[in-house]
């Protein structure tokens, strides 16, 4: 398992559901999409709508695309 990242800061949280272990399931208040105080995940960072998020549960780190706000764009040339 790996440590919460040091970056991680309580008064960044996203509520987004975990895609490794999945806490929200049974939960009533996740599940009527209201902020649960207990299942919430470290908002890392961001590249425009790219968010980082660590699970402080399980402390799995992934990246998701929020769709809000200006789109990530890989670097490269222009098409």
């Amino acid at each position: 398992m790996l440590p919460i990242d040091p970056a991680a800061d309580l008064g960044r949280k996203a509520w987004v559901p975990c895609p490794r272990c999945e806490d929200h399931l049974g939960c009533a208040t996740c599940e009527a999409g209201r902020n649960c105080p207990d299942h919430w995940r470290y908002l890392l960072s961001n590249k425009g709508s790219l968010v980082h998020l660590q699970c402080p549960g399980c402390t799995h780190l992934w990246s998701w695309e929020t769709g809000f706000g200006s789109r990530h764009r890989p670097s490269g040339p222009a098409p």
